[in-house]
């Protein structure tokens, strides 16, 4: 128990170092960070989408320097062949034999640069190499270097000349974010960077290398999920699906993506379970693009983020017991026995007999401990 606790103390450690490590260099909420992180510890993708200039590529360049991963960028155009992705045999006239060429997907971190540009022949490439983490070229499969980790990014305004997702590729990322444009502080701080740098983008030295990022991942794998909380993600996703403005709403894949994203938050807040808390933030950026909205809500302008608000405010928020893990309430806490011992007959408005343990129970439940159902 204690080498496990020390492992999470570790990777709480590392985390900060990497987060504080990108943020030395780029200008981007600490949350968002955060969101692309637990994406990267639990092994799975991220669709960045926003205006252009907003630091997309600049950001994903830097977390791979600080993470001390191999770094790849294909800018996607509605000319680029899948073979420009995944790599081609090529006729070697020394030997006499014919060679596989890797493409850029042969990478460790890959920022498929506008990826809405290219054709849907070239998207379906790229899609074996994220779910399957392999690429076959000519009856010939390749195995591709762990960890791997796609980030795509695409221009929400600009819509003549490319080709939508569709939602079987939207489903494979764990993670949708945007950035949006910083506040006056954070451009101002922007422009101090640049002035106190020689070159034009800004680059990090590694605080860890693959190997360390694989532990990460290995131990987000062994992070405990209570029975309630997995009930809580799947009657969330469930609860997208009955909504009527949804037509498609987060699929049993999805709710996969969603439990091994919030194992993976457990991991960077340095804690060996899941809370509900963990579930509510990622809930936004894990589940929204999903789903398929109906016609009538497209032309109403409904979100699909505000579909996942619902959700979020309908369904009950588990209890988590205090076996969970030792940053959990002490379960001999003696204020529960004081409502049980009063008189079955006090109906009192001024003191219910829950006013007390409920407000002791309000600030834990941030932080994963009994909701006070």
């Amino acid at each position: 128990m204690n080498e496990a606790d020390d492992a999470v103390g570790d990777a709480d450690r590392t985390v900060a170092a990497v987060l504080e490590r990108v943020e030395s260099a780029v200008v981007v909420d600490r949350e968002i960070l955060r969101e692309l992180l637990a994406a990267v510890v639990a092994k799975g993708h991220v669709l960045l989408e926003d205006v252009p200039g907003t630091g997309k590529t600049v950001t994903a360049r830097v977390l791979a320097e600080a993470l001390g991963l191999e770094f790849t960028r294909v800018q996607f155009t509605p000319d680029l062949l899948p073979s420009d992705v995944t790599g081609s045999t090529i006729y070697d006239e020394a030997s006499g034999e014919f060679e596989f060429a890797e493409g850029p997907v042969f990478a460790n971190l890959v920022l498929a640069d506008e990826i809405n540009r290219a054709p849907p022949k070239t998207q379906a490439a790229l899609l074996e190499a994220m779910e399957e983490r392999q690429v076959s070229v000519d009856g010939t499969t390749h195995e591709l270097p762990e960890p791997f980790v796609v980030v795509a990014t695409q221009n929400p305004i600009e819509q003549e000349g490319t080709f939508r997702l569709p939602e079987a590729q939207r489903d494979r990322f764990t993670v949708k974010t945007s950035f949006g444009y910083p506040d006056v502080d954070g451009e101002m701080g922007l422009l101090e960077r640049r002035a106190n740098r020689r070159r034009m983008a800004p680059t990090v030295d590694s605080v860890v290398d693959s190997e360390a990022v694989r532990s990460l991942q290995a131990l987000a794998e062994d992070v405990g999920v209570e029975t309630g909380v997995r009930r809580y993600i799947v009657d969330l996703a469930r609860a997208t699906r009955d909504d009527g403005r949804t037509e498609i709403g987060v699929s049993p894949r999805g709710v996969q993506r969603v439990f091994e994203a919030a194992r993976a938050r457990a991991v960077l807040d340095g804690r060996g379970y899941v809370t509900p808390g963990d579930v509510k933030t990622l809930a936004r950026s894990t589940m929204s693009h999903r789903l398929v909205l109906t016609t009538d809500a497209t032309v109403e302008g409904v979100e699909p983020r505000e579909v996942v608000e619902t959700a979020l405010s309908a369904v009950d928020v588990p209890a988590v017991s205090p076996a969970a893990g030792e940053a959990s309430a002490p379960a001999e806490s003696p204020p529960n026995d004081t409502p049980m011992e009063s008189p079955a007959d006090d109906t009192s408005a001024e003191s219910p007999p829950d006013d007390t343990p409920a407000e002791r129970r309000g600030p834990e439940h941030e932080d994963g401990s009994l909701d006070g159902a």
